[in-house]
């Protein structure tokens, strides 16, 4: 979905909420909406912003429109994807996290742009490699902030860290978040492995590649950085683009 600008963001809003209603099975594949106007009352909005936010989920292959039916949910609606903060693990399931390494380091300068970690801090980092139906799929380098800016910025996030859960660090720290709001920022790009990462990865170092760069934040302050690589063969992914 591909909206701009200020004066549609309650119609993005809207598509949320609907789209929400349909993944957690309020209006389960197959189901016939209600009408425009019964619609609109249930949700207390206008006419016009919901017929937009439709044509959006429409677009977006989430409804269909059946001559004499009305709005139907499709049968195997998109999963949600990058638009909403989840793991890795959890959007391409059904997956497993196979730790490779989990140490402390110095910062680089991708942590060191992205965490504002200053040199001689000490950071955690983790590599797992996601696995599925025993090919692997992915693969996962995340770091934490330095301690001290998680006691201050998210002191249970430190605390769950410490355990070094089989598990990877974002859905650590989501787990941890149950009443601390979080923020997030994304980069997709194309690749190639790499002979490292490819050997990792079970595949030739010049496989094509998505990488994805993401920077987690709780109120500003920078508390995860990671880099997800994904092979062609990885199971889709699904993004929303929104404004």
């Amino acid at each position: 979905m591909a909206v701009g600008g200020q004066r549609r963001r309650p119609v993005v809003a809207l598509y949320e909420r609907i789209a929400d209603a349909i993944h957690d099975g309020t209006y389960p594949p197959g189901s016939t909406l209600p009408s425009e106007p019964k619609l609109a009352a249930e949700l207390g909005v206008s006419r016009p912003a919901l017929r937009e936010a439709l044509l959006l989920l429409q677009e977006d292959g989430l409804l269909s429109v059946r001559r004499g039916v009305g709005r139907t949910v499709n049968d195997s609606p998109p999963r949600r994807g990058f638009e909403q903060l989840q793991p890795l693990d959890a959007l391409l399931s059904p997956v497993r996290v196979r730790a490779l390494l989990r140490s402390r380091e110095e910062p680089t300068d991708f942590t060191a742009q992205h965490l504002l970690a200053p040199a001689g801090s000490e950071l955690r980092f983790w590599e797992s490699v996601l696995v599925g139906a025993d090919l692997a799929v992915a693969l996962s380098h995340e770091w934490a902030a330095p301690e001290d800016v998680l006691e201050r910025s998210h002191p249970a996030f430190a605390e769950a860290l410490a355990a070094e859960p089989a598990a990877s660090m974002l859905t650590v720290l989501l787990d941890a978040s149950r009443s601390v709001a979080l923020t997030a920022h994304s980069h997709i790009s194309a690749t190639l492995l790499g002979r490292r990462r490819g050997e990792q990865l079970e595949r030739p170092a010049d496989t094509p590649a998505v990488l994805i760069t993401q920077v987690v934040r709780v109120e500003g302050a920078p508390v995860l950085a990671a880099k997800h690589m994904l092979p062609t063969g990885a199971p889709a992914l699904a993004v929303l683009q929104s404004g």
